[in-house]
């Protein structure tokens, strides 16, 4: 099951996947990830942004093989810090998403202290993605200037 959370459904009508909107009126990542969680059928769900071109397929496996019963959220935490948007998150989740949203608090990391969270470390994922591109966004000219950059060898 693939979701496409937006605020522009229109634009996105001849892809050939289910299109959701948010149900808060805040325009943030938080209330993203809770229409995903809401609207999928499944139990948890593996949520990203679509500002990260790179990910790689393999650093979804390596969170999925952590993922058990017992954990809300699977995050992956780098040098740069947590990575929310490249995260599994368990339906358990949306009622601290809509206590926190409904408090117009928008930061992903602060429900984290009423979820059980499993943090995946920087040397876990590099067996997947050596160069740590999935955690990659662009979201400037500069970004992308920057990104182009890249050498093929930091693709792989």
């Amino acid at each position: 099951e693939v979701l496409l959370v937006t605020n522009n459904p229109l634009q996105y009508l001849s892809w050939d996947l289910t299109i959701v909107m948010d149900l808060f009126p805040i325009r943030c990542p938080l209330t993203g990830i809770h229409a995903g969680l809401f609207h999928t059928s499944a139990p948890h769900a593996f949520i990203t942004a679509c500002d990260t071109p790179f990910l790689k397929k393999d650093v979804i496996r390596a969170l999925l093989e952590e993922l058990e019963p017992k954990w809300d959220v699977v995050v992956p935490v780098t040098q740069e810090g947590s990575q929310p948007l490249c995260a599994i998150y368990s339906k358990r989740c949306i009622k601290p998403i809509e206590g926190q949203l409904s408090a117009e608090d928008a930061k992903i990391l602060k429900f984290y202290p009423k979820v059980k969270v499993k943090e995946i470390r920087e040397a876990q994922l590099r067996p997947a993605d050596p160069h740590l591109i999935s955690f990659v966004n662009i979201n400037t000219p500069e970004d992308l200037s920057a990104s182009e950059t890249m050498s093929s060898d930091d693709l792989k």
